[in-house]
């Protein structure tokens, strides 16, 4: 009888299969990252079309977000990697055909943009803390700085809408490009993470705000961006279905498997339905607590980007 022996490196670790070389770092930064892409799309898009007044929170009160989650978004990233130490040399060359090389140079571009927004807005909206802080008064540079931002806010606006959608996007397009990760394996997943940035920085804009005008305003706005979160989750379930077998077993974590209770009990019902059945009640003219849809779209945010990244680490492709 004759005996072969077969030898494979499959199974050595951080090789392949390695089914968790993301933890929740990345999916902390990705929700970051979209909602940061959100309310800064909203703030320089509503600036541009002279709007900043009428809707004060949207433009100036939010505008201290965006920089605090850059900030812990790319400190979760760092952390996360092997070598941190080494992360400079993401911006030794650009790679026009690489998503993260994309989202490297993007956020490189975005965040001090970001905290310049927020600068150009700090006397104004945050009177009282620059009353307790008198930063202006002990630091004198920043009264020229100051000038210097307002005087080009509008040319920061025009370059923050397309680079906050373009934000937006790469935080999905960043799994997408995993070809061997099944459920990753989507066109759709970027136009997704994008709305559902949007839809998050709608929310924190209605949690901010004091205005009944702009609160309306922004709840019309989520529950359309929910109607089409929720049409781009159809969509992409009936893709897996109508893709390769490795697609439908992938899937299957999401529906009748061990995340279908987090991704449809979090994430679809409670982060999504829910909040869009309040604001369409408020919108009614019933009195709904605004702040409730708004935690719910938020918390279901986060809760679909963990979904996301931990079962999709568990399918791969079989070459």
């Amino acid at each position: 009888m004759q005996e072969e022996l077969f030898t494979s490196g499959r199974n050595i670790p951080n090789i392949d299969p390695s089914l968790e070389v993301w933890h929740w770092p990345i999916a902390l930064y990705l929700f970051l990252g979209g909602l940061a892409a959100g309310i800064l799309f909203f703030a320089a898009l509503f600036y541009v079309l002279g709007k900043d007044k009428e809707y004060p929170a949207a433009v100036k009160k939010a505008s201290i977000i965006p920089p605090i989650a850059l900030s812990i978004g790319l400190l979760a990233l760092v952390y996360d990697l092997t070598h941190p130490l080494y992360t400079w040399q993401l911006y030794t060359s650009f790679r026009i055909e690489s998503p993260m090389s994309w989202g490297a140079w993007v956020l490189m571009i975005v965040t001090p943009l970001s905290f310049l927004w927020l600068f150009g807005y700090y006397r104004e909206a945050y009177a009282g803390v620059e009353s307790k802080l008198k930063l202006f008064k002990r630091l004198r540079f920043l009264n020229n700085l100051e000038r210097f931002v307002i005087a080009n806010r509008r040319n920061i606006a025009y370059v923050l809408i397309p680079l906050a959608l373009v934000l937006g996007v790469y935080t999905g397009i960043l799994l997408s490009a995993f070809n061997a990760r099944p459920l990753w394996n989507n066109a759709i997943l970027g136009p997704l993470f994008l709305t559902s940035g949007l839809s998050t920085g709608a929310a924190a804009i209605i949690l901010l705000s004091k205005n009944v005008k702009e609160k309306h305003l922004f709840g019309k706005i989520d529950l359309g961006l929910i109607i089409i979160e929720l049409a781009l989750i159809a969509h992409m379930i009936m893709g897996y279905y109508a893709g390769s077998q490795v697609q439908l077993e992938a899937v299957q974590l999401l529906v009748g498997g061990e995340f279908t209770l987090m991704f449809f009990g979090f994430v679809v019902l409670l982060g999504l339905l829910v909040p869009a059945t309040l604001e369409l009640i408020e919108l009614v003219g019933y009195r709904v607590p605004v702040i409730v849809p708004a935690i719910l779209v938020i918390i279901g945010g986060l809760v679909f980007r963990f979904v996301m990244i931990e079962a999709g680490q568990l399918t791969r492709y079989l070459y």
